[in-house]
């Protein structure tokens, strides 16, 4: 029986070689790699390391179906050390790195997450929190917003509709009105505010197999929506694509949708997104500390190419920008449509 029929009846893809053997197999789509040829593009290659993205850790309050991470509360055991944090403080101390993009799991329950937040602060650079918005509500983190916006951190929230049942469909029952209270909180603080310059990102994620919709015009549809039915505001909405890896890979094997799925994000493909993928400027950083070219990639263990610093106490700057970035079939995920990165719409 293939792995596939195995997939089908249920069984998880929890090892990230097997995600890997999975993209690897799925022939009736060109490889990234051969595409990127095809359409006499270089090979993809980035440049100075401007973004520090770093995974603390798998621990979630929330289960979503479209997760990449295959976060939740069950994974305790893999949240970055204090060692850790200090590994990373010092790479984003010596070098001119710009932002530290903090990303979980809910990385409000890792419990350096304020110490650190804290002290990139004081090294003055922009520190971003992807927040679920439900841990805000959580019993033992209901001072999280307030420190937040103390510390002037821009929020980037997830909300993948504006609609109650589309949003519990993908995130769990209760998502929706947990996470409209949330933004109200992260409101009555400044957050979405011009005059405050707290800023507040809204992620919207498909729910299903399409991809996102044009990423203005749904910003018009959220605003209109959000501010009618509950007076909330905020500063923007980015779209991003659901990467058939980990969890939401699982669920379209078991659908009998993954061939299907990356037909369409192949036969999507736009040259025009390739210069703006964020792994060109972005370096991601495991809880253990290991370097990636992307969120991605971190989560089906792809390290950097061979002769590049594979721990972030071995971060060099230099060395890392020119780097040959390593792709995969997923990395259609980031180049279809509009494109795809933690930034929204590339195009």
């Amino acid at each position: 029986m293939t792995q596939l029929s195995l997939l089908r009846q249920g069984h998880e893809l929890a090892d990230p070689a097997k995600q890997v053997d999975v993209l690897n197999r799925a022939d009736h789509v060109p490889g990234f790699a051969e595409t990127i040829g095809n359409h006499q593009l270089p090979v993809l290659t980035a440049e100075k390391v401007t973004i520090l993205q770093i995974n603390v850790g798998k621990l979630c309050n929330q289960t979503c179906s479209h997760c990449h991470v295959d976060a939740g509360p069950d994974r305790h055991e893999e949240n970055m050390s204090r060692e850790t944090f200090e590994d990373c403080l010092a790479a984003i101390a010596n070098s001119d790195i710009e932002t530290v993009d903090i990303t979980g799991g809910a990385p409000e329950m890792n419990p350096n997450f304020r110490w650190f937040v804290t002290e990139v602060r004081k090294l003055d650079r922009q520190v971003i929190d992807r927040c679920n918005l439900t841990i805000l509500m959580v019993n033992g983190y209901e001072e999280t917003a307030q420190f937040l916006a103390d510390q002037r951190v821009e929020v980037v929230a997830s909300l993948p509709c504006y609609l109650e049942e589309n949003t519990d469909a993908q995130r769990g029952d209760g998502v929706f009105q947990k996470s409209i209270a949330a933004l109200q909180k992260l409101n009555s603080l400044g957050y979405g505010q011009k005059e405050s310059h707290l800023e507040l990102s809204l992620v919207y994620n498909p729910v299903g197999t399409g991809l996102p919709p044009d990423q203005r015009q749904l910003e018009d549809a959220y605003r209109e929506q959000l501010r009618s039915r509950f007076n909330i505001e905020f500063t923007r909405l980015y779209t991003v694509t659901n990467m058939p890896i980990s969890r939401y890979l699982e669920g379209l094997i078991r659908q009998e949708k993954f061939e299907e799925y990356l037909t369409k994000l192949a036969n999507a493909f736009n040259p025009a997104t390739v210069d703006g993928v964020m792994c060109r400027n972005t370096l991601s950083v495991d809880y253990r500390g290991h370097l990636f070219d992307c969120d991605f990639n971190q989560m089906l263990d792809l390290p950097l190419t061979d002769g590049q610093p594979r721990h972030i106490r071995d971060f060099t700057a230099d060395q890392l920008a020119g780097r040959e970035i390593v792709t995969a079939r997923h990395c259609f995920g980031c180049t279809a449509g509009a494109g795809s990165s933690c930034q929204g719409a590339v195009t």
